[in-house]
């Protein structure tokens, strides 16, 4: 596609690719009464105690308490002269600090710039990755912040097919019953995939590239051509992953504006274009599901937008945000969002002034 297609007035903004070649379009067919509205909410969160401010907002979850909880990089504070919170900070319901703890301790290699935060309810865990250039490492803290695991040497990676280290991995998704963590990783052309590992004693369980495939670092760094066929590695941003109510794996593929569709055993199923003409740096930060899992929301850190699609049909259905510093609006980097029990969205933008952001569902 070279350009955007106007088709009966609505902009075709992803494509779907039921196989490696096949494709097709899509164009908002939603009825508009039945597609989630969303307004800001500009009253949460309350004012941080201790004068406190956030830096960029890299990751945030949702736990079973509809308690919000992000990841931030307190460096720009400081380095503007602020106090900045502490790196985890968990809200209530209301938009209160619950608690905050993280950065260096004994035993485990804090990373050397924070990214992904994953609450793991089950077990009572709380997964953290970084994408400094030394973090080829994931770690796992108890909600309260003590440290349990580390799985991974800091400093220490061997490219895409290493099973023992990532490479600034970006997300963390837990297999209660499987037993299993799956890692997008990772970032900055380092690797290119997803790998498992056994979330009880950090043992190696698989991995795979675009489509399944085995990746390979360096067919990943080739150029993409516009207009020619879609990358056969994941690019230098595997940003993202969630699994759906059918325990399929959905991963975010940032810098080829994609995501892809696989079984947990990395078996390819499809892939989804979103808004892929013409930004640079790509367009699928982050995505995840409604409550009922009827919509894909889709954080596009290019357009600076929430994408609204319909999972069963892959069509786009809406969307909200856009450029800008005022309330409902994202900056110049949505990062990342995630979705409460009630089916509201929190938005963390990764800006200089970080900003995490809820939107009603009305």
């Amino acid at each position: 596609m070279k350009g955007p297609l106007r088709l009966a007035g609505a902009v075709v903004l992803a494509s779907v690719t039921w196989s490696a070649r096949a494709s097709m379009p899509i164009v908002s067919a939603q009825p508009s009464d039945a597609v989630p509205q969303f307004v800001v909410d500009t009253t949460w969160p309350k004012p941080l105690p201790n004068k406190w401010a956030v830096g960029p907002v890299s990751g945030i979850s949702a736990d079973a308490r509809d308690h919000i909880w992000i990841i931030h990089r307190g460096d720009t504070v400081k380095q503007a002269g602020g106090v900045p919170a502490p790196p985890v900070i968990e809200f209530d319901a209301e938009g209160n600090v619950v608690q905050t703890w993280g950065g260096p301790g004994a035993g485990y290699d804090w990373p050397q710039q924070v990214h992904g935060i994953t609450v793991d309810d089950a077990n009572g865990r709380v997964w953290i990755t970084g994408n400094g250039e030394k973090d080829t490492h994931i770690l796992a803290f108890t909600r309260e912040g003590k440290f349990l695991r580390q799985i991974g040497r800091a400093g220490t990676s061997g490219g895409s097919n290493d099973t023992t280290s990532v490479a600034r991995a970006t997300q963390v998704r837990v297999d209660t019953g499987a037993r299993e963590i799956f890692v997008s990783d990772g970032e900055q052309n380092q690797n290119h995939r997803v790998i498992v590992f056994d979330s009880e004693t950090g043992a190696y369980k698989r991995h795979w590239g675009a489509y399944g495939g085995k990746p390979d670092d360096a067919a990943a760094a080739a150029p993409v051509v516009p207009g020619g066929p879609p990358s056969k590695q994941f690019g230098s941003a595997v940003h993202c992953l969630r699994v759906d109510r059918d325990g399929l794996l959905y991963v975010c593929d940032r810098s080829n504006s994609r995501f892809q569709i696989f079984r947990k055993d990395g078996t390819f199923l499809r892939e989804v274009f979103v808004a892929n003409e013409p930004p640079t740096g790509g367009t699928v930060y982050d995505l995840e599901f409604s409550p009922d899992q009827r919509f894909i929301y889709v954080a596009d850190g290019a357009n600076q937008k929430v994408w609204i699609l319909n999972r069963e049909q892959m069509r786009v259905a809406g969307s909200f945000g856009g450029r800008g510093t005022g309330a409902g609006q994202f900056a110049t980097s949505l990062h990342d969002l995630t979705v409460d029990s009630k089916g509201n969205i929190y938005t963390g933008e990764a800006a200089a002034g970080g900003r995490v952001q809820k939107f009603n569902r009305r």
